[in-house]
Order: C-alpha cells, then sequence, then structure tokens
C-alpha cells in the first residue's frame, strides 16, 4: 500500500504541497536568525549531499549531454534552485508566512498566461475568468481587504517578494516543458542543484559580508536547514518533477493550492498567526479561479 502511493504523481503531488507549505513556516521562523540568501544556499547544500554524490559517475558520463543543453539546464536551475525560495525566504522576513503559502496559490493561474506564451497553449474565455478571479484574490490578500491600500501603493516588500518568487516558480514550472528527455529525472535535477548553488554564492558572500553582527546559528537552525534541503528540497523536487513528467504542468500546478491549506493550519499551530476575513475572502476568489478553470478544462476534454 505504502509502496503504490509513493508511486502515484497525485499523493506526491499532495507531499510536495505540504513539504513547500512548511517551508515557509520554517522560512519565517528562521528568517530572524538566517538571512534568505544564505538560507537558500543552506538548504541546497543539505539538498546536494542527497543528490550529486548519487549523480557523479552520470555527470562524467553524460558531461557532452550536459553540455549540449547547457541553456534549458541554466534557466531551470537559476529559476527553480536559485530563485524561487530566495524571493520566498526574501518576502519572509516582513510578511507572514500565512501570507506566504496564500499567496502562493496564485501560481497555477500564473503559470497558464506563460503557457500560452511560451507554449501556444490558447486559453478559453472561461480560462481568461479563472484568471483574473484568480487575481483579485491575490489583490485581496496584498492589499489586507482594503482597496485603499492598494491606491496609495501601501503594499508590503514581502508581499511583493513573495509574488516575484509565484512568477519565478510558474516560469519553471513552464520551462520544464523543455526538459531534455534524454537527460534522467535524477541528473536533471543534480545539474540543476549545481548551477543553483554557484549561482547562489556571490551573493550570500555579500550578503554575509553586509551583517551587522556575526552568523551564529542554534541547534534548532541546523535542525530547520536539514529539514528545509531534505523535505521541501531534495524530496519535494523529485516528486514534483515526477508530477509534471506524468500529468503535464498545468494539472501539476493545480495541487499547489494545497498550500494555503496546509500552510495557514502550521502557521496557527507552530508561529500563532492569526487568520483574517481578507485571508479567507482571498483564497476564496484564489480557489474560485482554479476551479472555474479545472471545470472549464474537464468539460473541453
Amino acid at each position: 500500500m505504502k509502496s503504490s502511493l509513493l508511486n502515484n504523481a497525485y499523493f506526491l503531488l499532495v507531499l510536495t504541497a505540504l513539504f513547500w507549505a512548511s517551508n515557509m513556516v520554517l522560512g519565517r521562523a528562521l528568517g530572524h536568525d538566517i538571512p534568505p540568501f544564505t538560507m537558500a544556499m543552506g538548504r541546497w547544500l543539505v539538498a546536494s549531499l542527497f543528490i550529486v554524490p548519487k549523480t557523479l559517475g552520470a555527470i562524467r558520463q553524460h558531461h557532452p549531454e550536459l553540455r549540449r543543453h547547457w541553456r534549458i539546464l541554466c534557466a531551470l536551475g537559476i529559476l527553480g534552485i536559485g530563485g524561487y525560495n530566495t524571493f520566498a525566504y526574501l518576502g519572509l522576513q516582513t510578511t507572514t508566512a500565512t501570507n506566504g503559502a496564500l499567496l502562493n496559490s496564485f501560481i497555477p493561474i500564473a503559470t497558464m498566461p506563460l503557457s500560452w506564451v511560451l507554449l501556444k497553449k490558447h486559453l478559453s474565455l472561461g480560462e481568461y475568468i479563472g484568471i483574473v478571479i484568480s487575481l483579485l484574490g491575490v489583490l485581496t490578500i496584498v492589499a489586507k481587504g482594503q482597496p485603499a491600500e492598494l491606491l496609495s501603493m501601501h503594499v508590503t516588500i514581502g508581499d511583493f517578494w513573495v509574488l516575484v518568487a509565484v512568477l519565478d516558480w510558474a516560469l519553471y514550472t513552464v520551462l520544464l516543458h523543455w526538459r531534455p528527455a534524454s537527460i534522467s529525472p535524477s541528473l536533471l535535477l543534480s545539474a540543476m542543484v549545481l548551477i543553483g548553488i554557484v549561482v547562489l554564492m556571490p551573493a550570500v558572500i555579500w550578503e554575509l559580508g553586509h551583517l551587522q553582527h556575526p552568523l551564529h546559528l542554534s541547534v534548532t537552525d541546523l535542525l530547520g536547514l536539514l529539514y528545509m534541503g531534505i523535505f521541501p528540497g531534495y524530496l519535494s523536487y523529485v516528486f514534483y518533477n515526477r508530477g509534471v513528467s506524468e500529468i503535464g504542468p498545468s494539472k501539476a500546478s493545480l495541487f499547489i493550492h494545497l498550500m494555503p491549506v496546509f500552510g495557514t493550519l502550521l502557521a496557527y499551530l507552530f508561529l500563532n498567526e492569526t487568520i483574517h476575513t481578507y485571508h479567507l475572502l482571498g483564497i476564496a476568489f484564489i480557489m474560485s479561479g482554479i476551479l472555474i478553470t479545472m471545470w472549464i478544462k474537464k468539460n473541453a476534454t
């Protein structure tokens, strides 16, 4: 039973949403001790211990193939490894884990127009309506239920960076369409992690050089980075890439809307964050947009 579940793409995508929601909570909890670039680097250094050693032989064997596809590999490594988590951790310095999880539920909607632009997948009128309704949900959360907040541009910088992370991940999801079929998923992830670490390194050096006090990591901080590397890092990317390859980017990205459910609950339990009415209203808009889109797709097939 356990083995069959771990071979089920849908179950793996549910676990992915749970692990990524917990990443938002941990990113918020550890943000006072670990700066964002360093947190992203620490997470991927841990993940690399589980990923890279297994593929060293394959890297040597398939080196010509990796060089041939260096453009798409660099794009995936920069976006999926170097970019997304760094932007999310930047946002979580000043916004709540609840907001972070809720705004990430906009990823499925952000993925669709990018699929239209890059993959030439045409959207129906109903799908456009779904995107607009979900966008209203994002704006509701960002504006804290007060439209005047948007008009006066009093949007928190934290919410802005989380939305950058959302667009980053949506683009990464669409670009997975061009992942080289000749490169195995494990080798692809290994190459992406190495590229992401190289991209993050200069930013980490700059960040640590500008700290106002020396970086001291507690046992809790180290355990948090260990968890981030293994579950939201290593396992989640394996599960997500597997899901995208089996059911496609549009369907796979829809599972991310489970993040608000998991994230809100975890933030309430571990960070004592309060759920406001505008959170519920925002997620209602986002979920409505996603459900409309799903219904349109189902009836179109």
